[in-house]
């Protein structure tokens, strides 16, 4: 057989996406759209797609000439296209076809509960859906995750009367559907459901902690199918969101935005009972109920996408301190929006920018000194003594943090090791920002427990050091609770060299501390050279914000 004849373009059609042409915007981000594909040529065996962005790839069809469908879970809105070449046994192509479509954000959750309602109430508003009716275990007015939409919460005593529920389902768990919420337990020892929904005499999926033998963790378990990940701790907030995927039949858990575990299997029937907060059925009664707080429960009838899970976990960084590092009186320099100032010890001081050049071949009285590090002036510290300090700890170490620093050496090879941020606890620094010349980096240093002589873990980046020249290196170290993770930033780039686990931060009670740490049962460590544009935030920054720190104002942290 000789073939020598392309095959004919393809015909594309969506019942979920239409072309613009009959309808302009249609839902949307999360809903999964199925694209028939079909060549009038009657020898076509596969089709080659892409759509922007991905996915992209080969699709076969069962025969020679059969259509095929090609489905698509729009992750963003805007505008998409789906191009397609069609290709027949002898391996010859088609021309492209085209489709366009538009595609509408995510629809909202069908059922939420804010549970911000005043303390006292005995009935959960809903933003979406039915009123859930509380429990008498049910306390409103609880405190509400730090840099959050959610503004009150409510605690629940673990108790048979610890639970709300709208007395009626609000999703089809045999369909696509994500459920998420705050959680905060009081206990980490035993199992405890956040939400879940009643089937016969057991419930159709949970979403909470977990305690086996190795741990507690995080779940979501639905049809049969556990994911588990993520390490709760007693008092500290976490973001759960349990996800079905009813196209791929798999559940999906993250926590605090990040997906967790593996995707299992599942094999959900549908669940006709009653949507449960903090409690799930068994068949004797409810058990697994919850101890702590919850807050700001949502149930979408859809795939939430990774960055929408994301956004939902997005606790936004507070500032906590900005030192410019300019001007001093009494040994005292200022925080920017009049917050605790920087107290300068012996050896410490501010360098101002006269504004006039220096020419010493015309001028032989005339001083030389190094420029500025960022705006008018910068704190030298000779390095036998030189320090400023806070009256107190700036950032929580226990609980996710950032700081940022301008910093240059004065020394091309620093005979010792020298710190140039730190903060500690009774026993050691809780973590320290230095540099090591031994091995020609800057380092962040964070013992595992406040002990002296406890296991650091150290996360570097290679630079060797300024010699007292240049404009200096931006330095900054994120600390993110949620995911128990520690990143040093060089110049706004870090690498998986400069990240690292720490699974428990701890809180430092210690004055954070500028140009030297702790050493032994003393100071030392003493940094000689210039130090500029101190930043503290509560919270770990984004990439993207860490670019802006350093250059003399606040990131916008939108």
């Amino acid at each position: 057989m000789y073939d020598d004849t392309n095959p004919e373009k393809a015909v594309i059609s969506s019942p979920e996406y239409p072309e613009p042409e009959e309808v302009f915007w249609v839902d949307g981000v999360g809903v999964y759209g199925h694209f028939t594909v079909d060549s009038p040529s009657d020898d076509v065996v596969s089709y080659t797609y892409s759509f922007p962005n991905g996915p992209h790839g080969i699709v076969y069809t069962e025969r020679p000439g059969a259509a095929v469908t090609i489905p698509y879970l729009p992750l963003t809105s805007g505008p998409k296209d789906l191009t397609v070449h069609a290709i027949d046994r002898s391996g010859r192509s088609s021309g492209v076809s085209r489709y366009d479509f538009n595609v509408k954000s995510g629809r909202p959750p069908v059922a939420r509960w804010k549970l911000d309602d005043p303390a006292g109430s005995r009935t959960a508003a809903a933003d979406t859906g039915t009123p859930a009716r509380a429990g008498t275990g049910v306390t409103f007015g609880g405190p509400a995750p730090a840099g959050t939409r959610t503004t009150a919460t409510v605690r629940l005593d673990g108790s048979g009367h610890g639970f709300l529920t709208p007395d009626a389902a609000v999703t089809d768990t045999s369909k696509s559907f994500a459920v998420s919420a705050w959680a905060r337990p009081a206990e980490t020892s035993r199992t405890m459901t956040v939400a879940s929904q009643d089937a016969d005499e057991q419930p159709g999926f949970t979403l909470g902690l977990r305690a086996p033998g190795s741990g507690p963790a995080w779940s979501f378990t639905i049809g049969g199918a556990t994911v588990s990940g993520g390490t709760p701790e007693t008092g500290e907030w976490a973001h759960l969101l349990g996800l079905y995927d009813a196209e791929t039949g798999r559940a999906h858990l993250y926590v605090n935005g990040h997906e967790v575990g593996s995707p299992a299997e599942a094999t959900p029937a549908a669940t006709p009972g009653a949507f449960q907060i903090g409690r799930a059925q068994g068949a004797t009664g409810y058990r697994d109920r919850w101890r702590g707080d919850i807050g700001d429960v949502q149930v979408h009838d859809r795939v939430v996408v990774p960055g929408e899970a994301t956004e939902l976990a997005r606790r936004k960084p507070e500032s906590l301190g900005h030192w410019s590092l300019e001007t001093e009186a009494d040994g005292v320099s200022p925080e920017q929006s009049g917050g605790t100032p920087l107290r300068l010890g012996g050896g410490a001081s501010i360098h101002r920018d006269s504004g006039n050049a220096c020419l010493p071949d015309v001028d032989p009285d005339c001083t030389y000194g190094p420029p500025t590090l960022v705006g008018e002036g910068h704190l030298h510290l000779d390095g036998e003594s030189g320090h400023a300090a806070a009256d107190g700890p700036v950032v929580d170490t226990g609980d996710s943090f950032t700081l940022g620093v301008v910093v240059r050496l004065a020394d091309s090879a620093p005979a010792h090791p020298m710190t140039v941020l730190s903060q500690a606890g009774e026993h050691t620094d809780a973590f320290k920002v230095r540099y090591e010349p031994s091995t020609y980096t800057w380092q962040l240093v964070m013992p595992e427990k406040d002990e002296a002589g406890a296991h650091e873990t150290v996360v570097s980046q290679i630079e060797g050091a300024d010699g007292g020249e240049g404009l200096g290196h931006r330095l900054a170290v994120t600390y993110d609770d949620g995911t128990d993770t520690i990143r040093l930033y060089l110049d706004g780039e870090t690498s998986a060299e400069a990240t690292a686990s720490l699974p428990n931060g701890w809180h430092s009670t210690g004055a954070l501390q500028i140009g030297r740490g702790r050493v032994g049962d003393g100071w030392g460590e003493y940094l000689h050279g210039d130090v500029d544009e101190v930043q503290a935030f509560s919270g770990a920054l984004r990439d993207m914000d860490v670019l802006g720190l350093g250059w003399g104002t606040d990131p916008c942290l939108c």
